[in-house]
């Protein structure tokens, strides 16, 4: 990947709507090179995707937790089974196998506390193989970046 790469990524990042041809100037590229290195990028992996950002108060999930898990088995089975059930909830927007204390951390968001204590007992707790959970209410978010550092 070199910087005329670096450079589409990063004007993608900021505006994944943006024409062809509008992308092209910008990287300084004529439309069919840039064409070919967007497609590249999509065949290699590099661009997964595109969608609309969302502000999730506005569509009624104002609330977010993050939920530390202890698995009572390390095991990959136990990992793999795990995240198999989280991949089925959709308030989990996230899910990192983690290093220290807890093995798993969780980012749900939910509409309020009801909404929380119905995923929790209907889902989470319902999980084969969790040992210990604990639950943090983000009280604001002080920083969100949708856009990879590329340089």
């Amino acid at each position: 990947m070199d910087s005329t790469d670096r450079r589409i990524i990063k004007a993608l990042q900021s505006d994944g709507r943006q024409k062809l041809g509008d992308l092209a100037q910008k990287v300084g590229l004529s439309p069919t090179p840039c064409a070919r290195r967007v497609a590249a990028l999509e065949a290699a992996g590099v661009i997964t995707g595109y969608g609309a950002r969302v502000d999730q108060a506005k569509l009624g999930l104002p609330v977010s937790v993050f939920i530390e898990v202890e698995l009572a088995s390390q095991s990959r089975e136990a990992i793999d089974a795990f995240e198999r059930a989280v991949s089925r909830m959709d308030e989990v927007m996230e899910c990192h196998l983690m290093s220290g204390n807890r093995d798993i951390m969780l980012r749900v968001v939910v509409a309020d506390l009801t909404a929380f204590d119905r995923f929790m007992e209907n889902h989470l707790m319902r999980i084969d193989g969790v040992s210990r959970m604990r639950s943090s209410f983000t009280l604001r978010t002080m920083v969100r970046r949708n856009v990879l550092p590329v340089g």
